[in-house]
């Protein structure tokens, strides 16, 4: 089954810290602190992966509040989502503003004349890879005390916050979050802008699918 709840926290952020650092030197996790009705939320959003082998992808970017809708209009708090198309929920792979070539959906690669006119008009959006250090440099530049924050993923089952911030699905059958994939329940951090405008990070795991069925399997 899909993950046990999904929404969005809006909110202003307080600060963000990272993990103590383990062994290795890592931290898995940059936390924000947002404060909205209910107190001040803790957010854990993962820049390095858990299991040997794994790291974390992500992209910035920016978007236009009129993209999001219905979310920048709900104010503050925590909102539950449906998980489908038209919600405001986000899928990193079929919502048209998010997809590695925003504003077009392909079911099969087009021809490379095809794409060459597309990278002129739509240039691509790949995801990044790189060290944990990288991850969290990319999260850390979007994060301003004071902004408007909307952290979409799970409510958190430790106390206010949210959980999940990163691709919800396309875990292989082997992997223990297979039971959570779903369509239309990604996570993301958005913070706005001065003008109006929000920074976007999304992140996923190197395990996960770039290809998924109705189930959000790969």
């Amino acid at each position: 089954m899909p993950l046990d709840a999904y929404g969005v926290l809006s909110g202003t952020l307080h600060r963000h810290f990272r993990d103590q650092p383990d062994a290795r030197g890592h931290w898995h996790h940059v936390n924000l602190e947002v404060d909205a009705p209910g107190g001040r939320h803790r957010c854990a959003v993962d820049v390095d992966g858990s299991r040997p082998g794994t790291a974390v992808q992500w992209k910035v970017f920016r978007l236009a509040p009129s993209i999001l809708e219905p979310v920048p209009a709900l104010g503050e708090g925590y909102h539950e989502l449906s998980t489908s198309s038209g919600s405001g929920a986000l899928d990193h792979l079929r919502h048209p503003a998010l997809v590695d070539r925003p504003g077009f959906l392909f079911v099969r690669r087009p021809p490379a004349p095809v794409r060459r006119f597309l990278d002129r008009i739509k240039p691509p959006r790949p995801w990044v890879s790189g060290s944990h250090l990288d991850a969290t440099a990319a999260l850390e530049s979007l994060l301003v005390p004071g902004r408007q924050a909307m952290v979409f993923g799970e409510p958190s089952a430790e106390g206010p916050g949210m959980r999940n911030v990163h691709q919800n699905q396309g875990d292989p059958v082997d992997s223990p979050w297979w039971p959570e994939n779903g369509v239309w329940q990604d996570g993301a951090v958005l913070t706005r802008r001065p003008d109006g405008w929000y920074d976007v990070f999304l992140s996923r795991f190197t395990g996960q699918a770039e290809h998924t069925d109705e189930a959000g399997h790969p």
